[in-house]
């Protein structure tokens, strides 16, 4: 089952995408009015077999997309995790990952524009794997760890590379105004059995700039999952960024960085393609 958050004539809601359009479920469950909702009464089994075999509401050309979690309560992102990366980067890989938090304020949806902010010309790309989690716990073990996971999407983690590195602890470079992209669906983990079957790829312009396999990760799903509900449980609607690959702009010769008027496409395999196009800051 796909999954999608939206706005149709000034009302947002959430709704499952099928070959159609979208089957609007924005009603249909008392109480629910958002994903977030959704996953917080353990009602994706139901949002199925509603979705099932029922019509389009509307054609998937009438909504906006909004960021797939518009409310997620943390955002939770990996750094340094693809091997690769960790080459391109200089970065030796140590015993516990490196996690830094995003702000789902920082979000845009599928088809909104991503912002190079007014004091940086250093946007740069991240492709990711984005996990979105199905409920809440904490102290979780590594072989439970999957049971917490509702599904899959993309994400354009965008950095502001120089403020990035204006300091150590790098946050406020992950953290400008709309230079996050996220969506346009969740996937279902009874599509994606096993996570490690998926890839990313990246296209600035239509120029592929990154591609990773998912099980070149120095640490895996279970093991993020697990790691970070020893100190913060989770809840239903949190999001795991799980990192880029190698291919990021600021580490190519000359460095590339993002551009008004340029268009950057996330693609992962068995979910779908995060397209955002890029603007300036006004």
């Amino acid at each position: 089952m796909k999954l999608t958050s939206f706005i149709r004539n000034g009302v947002s809601g959430y709704g499952a995408v099928t070959n159609d359009g979208i089957c609007d479920l924005t009603s249909a469950i008392d109480g629910v009015s958002d994903l977030k909702d959704l996953l917080e009464t353990d009602a994706l089994t139901r949002a199925a077999d509603m979705a099932d075999g029922r019509p389009a509401d509307f054609p998937i050309e009438e909504i906006e997309f909004l960021p797939l979690i518009p409310n997620a309560g943390k955002v939770i992102c990996v750094a340094v995790n693809y091997l690769a990366h960790a080459r391109e980067a200089g970065r030796t890989i140590g015993e516990y990952p490196v996690l830094f938090h995003r702000h789902a304020q920082t979000q845009v949806g599928h088809q909104q524009p991503l912002l190079v902010p007014k004091v940086s010309e250093q946007l740069d790309f991240e492709g990711e794997i984005a996990v979105i989690l199905g409920k809440g716990g904490a102290h979780i073990e590594p072989e439970n760890a999957m049971d917490y996971v509702a599904g899959y999407s993309c994400y354009n983690e965008g950095s502001v590379r120089d403020w990035q590195f204006h300091v150590h602890q790098y946050s406020m470079g992950k953290n400008f105004n709309a230079t996050g992209g996220f969506g346009p669906w969740l996937v279902t983990t009874d599509d994606i059995p096993d996570p490690d079957a998926l890839t990313v790829t990246t296209r600035l312009n239509g120029e592929q700039m990154q591609f990773g396999e998912f099980n070149d990760v120095a640490f895996n799903i279970p093991t993020l999952i697990s790691y970070v509900s020893r100190a913060l449980p989770w809840h239903p609607g949190d999001v795991l960024v799980t990192g880029t690959p190698g291919g990021v702009g600021f580490k190519r010769t000359p460095p590339i960085f993002l551009t008004e008027g340029d268009s950057v496409e996330v693609e992962v395999n068995l979910v779908g393609t995060l397209v955002n196009s890029v603007t300036n800051e006004t």
